[in-house]
């Protein structure tokens, strides 16, 4: 398992690929590839580090890159009109949404879960959640993701 240092908290794994969330206009959307299970962290999670907070529920930074076509403000809209609202239906904690200053293209943000298990049940239900997937189709936009699963340090603020 690689391990990466991000701000005050502590990676656990990075998952990177490319997925297609909607399609290129005229194109049907395209469902989204099934979930990888994601790598134990949370509270309770065994970790090779003594720094890592064992009380830590498991965060998700999430970075999606638009790709060419595809539109920015469209995924914006679809965060801030629809997509905040299901991951709060299906128990996602949403930490924050940022927009780098110097990538235009890309939306980052945070998500915190208890647990492994609570984040791939969320993700599970959040799929296939009718609204989401009326959403998805509507407000097409064709993305690269990269996921990096982190655990809280025994000294973060935010745990």
């Amino acid at each position: 398992m690689h391990r990466f240092v991000v701000s005050s908290l502590t990676a656990v794994v990075i998952l990177a690929g490319s997925i297609g969330i909607g399609a290129q206009a005229g194109q049907p959307a395209a469902a989204p590839r099934p979930p990888q299970p994601s790598p134990a962290c949370g509270a309770g999670q065994p970790t090779t580090s003594k720094s890592v907070d064992k009380a830590s529920r498991c965060f998700e930074l999430r970075t999606y890159t638009v790709r060419e076509g595809s539109s920015i403000e469209l995924l914006h809209s679809r965060f801030r009109e629809h997509t905040s609202a299901l991951f709060r239906k299906h128990g996602m904690t949403i930490i924050g949404y940022w927009q780098p200053v110097e990538k235009p293209n890309t939306l980052t943000y945070i998500l915190a879960y208890k647990d492994h298990a609570a984040r791939d049940a969320s993700w599970a239900a959040f799929n296939t959640d009718p609204e989401w997937v009326k959403t998805r189709t509507e407000m097409a936009v064709n993305v690269q993701l990269e996921s990096v699963f982190m655990s809280a340090t025994d000294y973060s603020p935010l745990k």
